[in-house]
């Protein structure tokens, strides 16, 4: 009769062991960081809120079915959704319950003394055999001498042996890269969390002042408060944009050379002014944020008037570049029209061509001969007060404005001149261009941390690749005749290790160069190479 086996059960203690070593495992870490890179596309194909608002509420708005689950779903702010923080805090406890233990063992293999040799070397897969005309105590001696010379860690366990083991460089640096890891997690949090970045169009004259009121675009910390944003000051004096005007080899003409925003700041309120020049990946450093060159572009000064002449608009709006000419649409918005509200849209053209074909086009990037091309609506310009982008106009409750034939509106403007609108509307004048500088200013406290950190994982990378992790056995016993001794060395590596022979016989080669050869040596076996016997756990 069979007796029935009674298998133990896991208690509540037991399960929660259980996964705490899942969790902690390095292959859940690779899982979660794999899951985290996943997670992360959704942010690179969906319109994301603290960027693009107006966008975001426009896709919403033209996918009527799909839109508002991927927005109860988190997809439009991904990166402070509850399932992209838990996969990212997942990671974290997995990295540091992995590295911890890691470490303590790390530690504890440093301060052991290396393994007792084998007794039987020659079954080890890299070994080499030799005679030597002294007494085994001096070759142990000279062995040691060798060894410690080539940075081995040397312990005899008996008077006729000698092991020694070095590279523990090489888990160093793999746990190194590790504890980086960790850090670099840290470093994001905190950028997330205390970090804050906005994006601003100042055109050339204007100035810009640190509050939140004047950007265009903000995205905070969840522990930021606006309300304590260092009050620094920025005047955009000019803006240098170069373009290639020769024809030096094909697609030369009209490229960007270069880029300089000439700027006037100001730290606090009251202190002394300082110029300064942002350039293209040359930020300026301001009290608490980093001042980003992103963008550039024209911004067409307009004026409009309403029948009786009164001035109802008038500044630069600043116009998007589209293509490498520079061909820019933006829209004009004149909420103080009289009656209805006036919107214009349409294009800037720095160098302004008519084509049979393309119509109005720009040839060339800089602004040789500007002008405007619009249309006109009229109605309501911000329905449901919805967001918006300054460069588009949301014609949804608003009336494309014909001329006496019934054709839609359509105005060609150079500097200087003034167009009267139909049906006693006012006018429009094209006064001038200005530039503008698309700035993006960012805090990030965390950059730092984050730095350091990824500089310490290609370090800790660096080494756990470089490093090899081996061990030396040599074992020595007397010959025939008195006076001489066989020597025999032998070598283990963690992992592939291609040179070990080769260190092998470098030992036994120095051992020998210390001490007087004999008259007569038995021959040195062919080299062999390394093999599965030639490895070592941790455990061993």
């Amino acid at each position: 009769m069979v007796e029935q086996v009674t298998q133990p059960q896991l208690r509540a203690a037991g399960w929660l062991r259980w996964m705490w070593r899942q969790l902690t495992s390095m292959r859940t870490a690779l899982f979660l960081l794999l899951l985290l890179a996943v997670a992360a596309l959704p942010g690179s194909i969906w319109p994301q809120r603290s960027i693009d608002a107006a966008r975001t509420a426009d896709y919403i708005a033209s996918h009527p079915t799909a839109g508002p689950w991927l927005d109860r779903l988190g997809f439009f702010e991904v990166y402070a959704s509850p399932w992209f923080a838990a996969i990212y805090l997942l990671l974290f406890i997995s990295l540091v319950g992995c590295v911890l233990p890691r470490s303590r063992m790390h530690w504890r293999a440093m301060r052991a003394t290396p393994p007792r040799a084998p007794a039987r070397l020659e079954r080890l897969s890299a070994h080499r055999v030799a005679e030597v005309a002294v007494e085994p105590g001096a070759v142990l001696e000279a062995a040691r001498e060798v060894l410690a010379r080539k940075r081995f860690r040397t312990h005899a366990h008996d008077l006729d042996s000698l092991s020694a083991e070095k590279g523990f460089l090489k888990e160093t640096g793999n746990l190194v890269f590790h504890v980086a890891l960790i850090f670099v997690i840290v470093g994001v949090a905190i950028g997330h969390l205390f970090g804050w970045k906005g994006d601003v169009i100042v055109p050339v004259g204007q100035t810009f002042a640190n509050t939140l009121l004047r950007y265009d675009t903000f995205a905070p910390g969840p522990w930021v408060d606006p309300q304590t944003l260092a009050p620094f000051t920025l005047r955009v004096d000019r803006l240098d944009a170069t373009f290639e005007e020769n024809v030096t080899g094909r697609g030369q003409f009209g490229q960007p050379r270069d880029f300089t925003a000439h700027v006037t700041t100001t730290a606090t309120p009251g202190a002394a002014s300082q110029r300064s020049t942002i350039k293209v990946n040359h930020p300026l450093e301001m009290q608490g944020a980093g001042v980003f060159l992103l963008g550039n572009g024209y911004a067409p000064v307009v004026t409009v008037r309403d029948a009786r002449g009164n001035e109802v608009y008038s500044g630069p709006t600043p116009f998007l570049a589209r293509d490498n000419n520079y061909t820019s649409v933006g829209a004009i918005k004149v909420p103080g029209a009289a009656g209805k509200q006036l919107g214009f849209s349409g294009l800037f053209l720095p160098t302004a061509l008519v084509d049979r074909e393309q119509g109005p086009i720009s040839v060339f990037p800089d602004a040789k001969k500007p002008a405007l091309a619009l249309t006109l609506f009229e109605g309501q310009l911000f329905p449901g007060g919805r967001p918006q982008s300054v460069y588009v106009l949301d014609t949804a409750e608003m009336t494309q404005v014909k001329n006496d034939k019934g054709e839609p509106l359509r105005l060609w403007l150079e500097p200087g001149k003034t167009i009267t609108l139909p049906g006693d509307r006012g006018s429009i004048t094209f006064d001038g261009v200005d530039r503008f500088a698309g700035l993006s200013i960012r805090h990030d406290p965390g950059k730092l941390v984050t730095l350091a950190a990824a500089l310490l994982a290609l370090a800790g990378l660096v080494a756990s690749l470089v490093v090899r992790r081996r061990r030396v056995f040599l074992r020595v016993s007397p010959a025939g005749p008195a006076g001489r001794t066989v020597v025999t060395v032998a070598g283990m590596a963690k992992g592939d290790d291609e040179g070990l022979d080769r260190v092998v016989q470098d030992v036994l080669t120095a051992v020998q160069d210390r001490m007087p050869r004999p008259p007569e040596t038995d021959p040195d076996p062919a080299p062999s190479r390394l093999g599965a016997g030639s490895r070592w756990s941790d455990r061993g």
